[in-house]
């Protein structure tokens, strides 16, 4: 039987910021339980994830192994916790924080291109030299 992953994020694989952030998660995903797919690459296949690449650039998308779709910071919250992250799952996945966190995802990934420009690629060779 095959390994299914309990969690699958589809990321922008153009960003450097978001290489740094998957480069960190798979550091961190010894037990196989996250699985990533970047839909930048030209064999991403939208239908077969049923996810649109133009959704998955807008806000980042992850899968369940059960099918669900998690769309922005609950995408976060349930990597952070298959990652053996659970402070950060923790504060991510506090109802009372989300009226604050979504918006401010939402901003965030709407200029991470921008900021990508900036600090982007001091963080992926950060995140590549210690997280390995």
């Amino acid at each position: 039987m095959p390994h299914v992953p309990e969690l699958t994020l589809y990321y922008d694989g153009q960003c450097p910021l978001c290489q740094a952030e998957i480069h960190f998660l798979q550091s961190r995903n010894g037990e196989g339980k996250l699985d990533f797919v970047d839909v930048t690459e030209a064999n991403f296949a939208a239908n077969a994830h049923h996810i649109s690449c133009e959704a998955a650039m807008a806000q980042i998308h992850g899968r369940l192994a059960n099918g669900q779709v998690l769309v922005g910071v609950p995408v976060f919250a349930q990597a952070y916790q298959l990652a053996r992250l659970p402070v950060l799952a923790w504060i991510l996945s506090r109802p009372w924080l989300q009226p604050v966190l979504g918006p401010a995802y939402v901003l965030f990934a709407k200029h991470r291109h921008t900021l990508s420009k900036r600090f982007g690629p001091a963080l992926l060779r950060f995140s590549k030299r210690f997280f390995r």
